[in-house]
């Protein structure tokens, strides 16, 4: 499986470009748990913005994009909102399995996009590689996990500019899709303003611990310093339960675990169609303090667990300022 993935990833940068710089594919960020806020040395791109042709360092080695994108698909997790927040309508994304195409949080956050104009290339993990090639895109962009599949694939068909992927590295990864689409200064503009308002609104919980839920299904889980919505309490130092300072995305917790989802305060997602989860009518849930006196909050599934960016930041700290 190792050297399958190991031929894939050589076969990709030879398709990027035939000088990747040596270190490209191989330089990594933080260690999980600690959200990246700025590239990895070397990645990006010198070229000012709106200067084309340029060259993007990213975690498949150098891609040469000849021309400002005009036609962007986008196949993994967080870069449909990426694109859109820095001002870019997408002409194909893919979606997760049972959801829309284009999430409710991202129609509410732009309502002058003309989103009904994107096609759908498929599924996040399944992507249909004929439809992608059918819109002649100009840049396609994709994360390290899909790169193992299809990076030389969709490198063959357009400029492909893979990102690291995960939550957590999602202002690292905002910052790689504008060095792509030559908007580097809009998105650090964009990051520090969500930045400055995480730190006021953190300030508001005045040390009070904050609990992380989402019930999906026959799964509970617990959300970790390592995740989107880990690094965003993080930025507005807002301090997390005990049992919720792991550093892995999220933990799954038996009926009889609840009470490690205790916090002072308390947020849970629901995923569609899991309202009636046995969870959720459990003595221990509803014992829980949050729950008991009417303060937890439920929140947006798909801002907060399915998706990463900037509108589902926004969603976020929104709904923890509330």
């Amino acid at each position: 499986m190792l050297r399958a993935v190991a031929v894939l990833l050589a076969l990709f940068l030879t398709a990027c470009s035939s000088d990747a710089p040596s270190g490209a594919a191989t330089s990594a960020a933080p260690v999980s748990g600690v959200a990246p806020q700025e590239l990895p040395e070397g990645f990006g791109s010198t070229a000012a913005d709106g200067d084309f042709p340029r060259d993007v360092v990213h975690f498949a080695g150098t891609t040469t994009i000849p021309a400002q994108p005009q036609r962007v698909v986008v196949i993994s997790t967080g870069q449909l909102d990426g694109v859109l927040s820095l001002g870019v309508t997408p002409v194909g994304a893919t979606q997760a399995s049972g959801a829309d195409l284009v999430p409710a949080y991202l129609a509410d956050a732009f309502p002058d996009a003309d989103l009904t104009s994107i096609s759908s290339v498929g599924l996040r993990l399944e992507p249909d590689l004929e439809a992608v090639a059918a819109l002649q895109p100009d840049l396609v962009l994709v994360n390290t996990v899909g790169a193992e599949s299809i990076g030389s694939a969709l490198a063959g068909i357009a400029p492909t500019v893979v990102t690291e992927g995960t939550g957590v590295n999602w202002q690292q990864d905002l910052l790689l899709v504008a060095a792509a689409l030559g908007r580097t200064d809009q998105a650090q503009d964009l990051l520090q303003g969500l930045l400055d308002d995480a730190a006021q609104v953190g300030a508001g919980f005045d040390g009070g611990t904050v609990s992380v839920v989402r019930v999906s299904g026959d799964r509970t889980r617990i959300w970790g310093t390592g995740s989107f919505v880990g690094s965003i309490l993080a930025a507005g130092d807002v301090a997390r339960p005990a049992d919720q300072q792991f550093t892995e995305t999220s933990r799954d917790l038996s009926d009889e675990e609840l009470q490690r989802a205790a916090g002072d305060r308390l947020f849970y997602g629901v995923q569609a169609g899991a309202e009636d989860a046995t969870a959720l009518a459990s003595p221990l849930w509803t014992g829980l303090p949050a729950v008991a006196d009417g303060t937890a909050v439920r929140v947006d599934d798909e801002a907060w667990f399915l998706n990463a960016g900037p509108a589902a930041a926004r969603v976020v700290l929104d709904q923890l300022a509330g």
